[in-house]
């Protein structure tokens, strides 16, 4: 499978880290960005390789040459075949890709030179295959969703809106992000363009929202832009401290689960209008404390009213779509929302039949822990259920997770810490 790394960006916001360098060769933790994207790549057998340059492409092109020879930096072989096309006039981010048509004949992947990523491309290859999917964006939670363009999906993963900075967007909205790594099938190129410069996003993926034939691959794996001088030095910290490769779904994750209503917004019994939804105070700290120290941040809730038929599925997801704009508006996110809409008691006026049973998932079971864990390669023992009820304690020690109760006078129901805010308890998770 061949992959397609676009190379040529001049990188002008990043100018005062590096000015005389293409912006894919600027070092992290001493190692250009291009090589640590070739490193990943190579390492799980994605070893066809063409890279589009044209800003000092000569610096590219001499480190790497044809990638039979060892790294200047490492002294180790990158393992790799590696072609060039040359952009002698500016083609935009996706023109050249119609110069290598003849060359994209199956599937391949597509992947911004100037990201900073480590992730699993055989899971994110996987999900675009079994989907059947022309295109797949592999896409994630930010800390700044605000002034990022947000893809908007169905309950089967199919883009059906894709909102750029320019476009209007609603009031509350699911923190998803492009990351900038694709998988794209040959059908893609087919389109009808009149411009020799072409816009990977707005000319080429935008139009396939809402056919059916674009699906988002959610992923809290660690995909950054290092475009901003304070970006760039936030994901030198997160090599050094080892997050980048840590965060890798080859590897078992660590999650902090947190229950909803009373931990992390205010507890007004079943909550039913949005209008009622607020954040606790500190939650948002609290959060983004989580996302800076890599362990995953995700919800895991009761919600019986969508079985009483007092909140319908939509209207959940509208509450969490506020929950995280709020979170998102302080540079929080969550890596994942878990909910059990069942209720076991019969006799509510509208209530949902299918919906009133027994199940495994409504807390104190433990299976939206395990079903996360499932999902996301979670070592449920090296994480954390934090909460306000005896349940999500409960719940948390039959998933086999360590547990934190919050509470200004919070009972003994087996946890192993107790803290007055979901704030303190954190801190005194990442202390340990």
């Amino acid at each position: 499978m061949k992959t397609v790394i676009m190379a040529g960006g001049k990188g002008t916001r990043i100018s005062s880290v590096a000015s005389d360098i293409p912006k894919p060769m600027i070092r992290v933790d001493g190692i250009p960005v291009l090589e640590r994207e070739i490193e990943c790549l190579h390492r799980q057998g994605f070893e066809d390789i063409i890279i589009t340059v044209s800003h000092l492409g000569n610096v590219i092109t001499d480190y790497f040459g044809d990638g039979g020879g060892v790294s200047p930096s490492t002294g180790q072989p990158f393992g790799v075949h590696i072609e060039y096309f040359y952009e002698k006039e500016p083609l935009g981010n996706a023109g050249a890709l119609f110069k290598l048509k003849g060359r994209l004949t199956e599937e391949f992947l597509l992947l911004n030179g100037d990201a900073v990523f480590n992730v699993d491309f055989r899971r994110f290859v996987d999900f675009h295959r079994r989907h059947g999917a022309t295109a797949t964006l592999f896409t994630h939670p930010n800390s700044h969703p605000y002034d990022s363009s947000l893809i908007v999906v169905d309950e089967h993963s199919a883009v059906q809106r894709w909102l750029t900075k320019e476009d209007a967007r609603p009031l509350y909205y699911q923190n998803r992000v492009n990351a900038g790594l694709h998988v794209l099938s040959p059908e893609v190129l087919n389109t009808e363009l009149s411009t020799e410069k072409v816009d990977l996003d707005r000319q080429l993926l935008k139009p396939l929202a809402g056919t059916g034939k674009m699906f988002a691959y959610d992923s809290p794996e660690y995909v950054k832009d290092m475009g901003t001088p304070e970006r760039y030095a936030m994901v030198c910290r997160d090599f050094q401290r080892g997050i980048v490769a840590a965060k890798n779904l080859q590897n078992q994750q660590r999650a902090i689960f947190m229950d909803r209503d009373g931990t992390l917004n205010r507890y007004v019994g079943f909550l039913r209008d949005i209008e009622d939804f607020s954040l606790l105070p500190n939650t948002e700290e609290a959060v983004k404390k989580v996302n800076d120290s890599g362990y995953l941040a995700i919800v895991a809730t009761n919600q019986p009213v969508v079985a009483r038929g007092e909140v319908t599925f939509p209207q959940l997801r509208e509450i969490h779509n506020k929950l995280e704009t709020l979170l998102g508006e302080k540079g929080a996110y969550l890596d994942g929302i878990y909910f059990c809409p069942h209720h076991p008691h019969k006799g509510y006026e509208g209530e949902v039949a299918e919906l009133k049973c027994e199940c495994g998932c409504r807390k104190p079971k433990p299976g939206l822990l395990v079903q996360a864990a499932k999902d996301l390669n979670i070592d449920l023992k090296a994480s954390w259920m934090v909460g306000d009820s005896e349940s999500d304690i409960q719940a948390g020690i039959a998933a086999g997770c360590r547990t934190a109760l919050i509470g200004e006078e919070a009972p003994n129901y087996g946890q192993n810490i107790t803290a007055p805010t979901l704030l303190e308890a954190v801190c005194q998770i990442l202390e340990l």
